[in-house]
């Protein structure tokens, strides 16, 4: 009977956090400081149920990889600003495999947006490459590290993959999370030539989360599209917001929606 009540105090006491991150979370979706055309892309991404999934609270040490013009940023740096903390790990000169004066402006404009509001005052921005022993935080720091839409394997494979992995596991706490959101290869397509597509199979990132000391926690099918072929010309920046093509091409992938995506949850062993 105790050990009854004490799952069900335990089950209670999830709920209500839950309850309360989506609270906080909704809160920071309404800042001042977001954009309004990121603001339109909401119902497609689903920030508050993918935050909450990640377990991301405002009390959170969070490490955002790559956060390009700081979509996710505009979220998580007022739903931190008070208890928490953001390390946003953009991109490095360290990595050769994207052109310099891309990464340049990439991190210039997201420095422009630092810049903008007080709100983001207390992001720290770190580096990161995929091939590179780069710390995006300090050692066992992280309540949550964030890989959102990011394609590492199109770089050098799975040993991109690998090393990735390698950094955010030193990042973490023990009992760390690793959210990840990426474009889900449809399992019938394994035997195409799909490695420059941006498109990954689901069972790679397992696989390579596993042999990297993670263990898989979960999976939620929010943001899924099947009406995605995964078979566009220019891979998954055919898709919006890309949308890479002539006026034709993107009429029918707007038609189609957003990329098809996996959402995964690893957890970093406690002990």
């Amino acid at each position: 009977m105790l050990t009854k009540l004490l799952n069900v105090s335990l089950l209670l006491l999830a709920s209500s956090a839950s309850c309360i991150a989506h609270a906080d979370i909704s809160r920071a979706l309404q800042h001042e400081a977001r954009t309004d055309a990121n603001k339109l892309r909401d119902t497609a991404r689903k920030p508050e149920q993918t935050l909450t999934f990640f377990e991301v609270t405002p009390q959170s040490t969070v490490v955002e990889i790559w956060p390009g013009s700081g979509w996710y940023t505009e979220v998580l740096a007022p739903l931190l600003a008070e208890q928490g903390k953001l390390y946003a790990a953009h991109f490095s000169d360290k990595f050769s495999l994207l052109p310099a004066d891309y990464m340049q402006k990439g991190r210039a404009d997201y420095n422009n947006k630092l810049a903008s509001h007080p709100v983001y005052k207390n992001v720290t921005v770190t580096e990161f490459a995929p091939l590179a022993g780069i710390a995006i935080a300090p050692s066992g720091s992280a309540d949550v590290v964030l890989s959102i839409r990011n394609q590492f394997y199109i770089f050098d494979g799975e040993t991109s993959l690998k090393h990735a992995l390698a950094n955010f596991y030193r990042a973490l706490k023990p009992g760390g999370v690793l959210g990840v959101v990426a474009p889900r290869l449809p399992d019938h397509m394994l035997d195409t030539d799909w490695k420059e597509s941006g498109y990954v199979p689901e069972q790679l990132w397992l696989d390579q989360a596993k042999a990297a000391g993670f263990s898989f926690e979960a999976r939620n099918d929010m943001l899924l599209n099947p009406k995605d072929s995964a078979d566009h010309p220019a891979g998954v920046w055919s898709m919006p917001p890309t949308l890479a093509g002539d006026e034709t091409e993107k009429a029918k992938h707007l038609a189609i929606g957003e990329v098809n995506q996996m959402v995964l949850k690893f957890r970093k062993p406690r002990s």
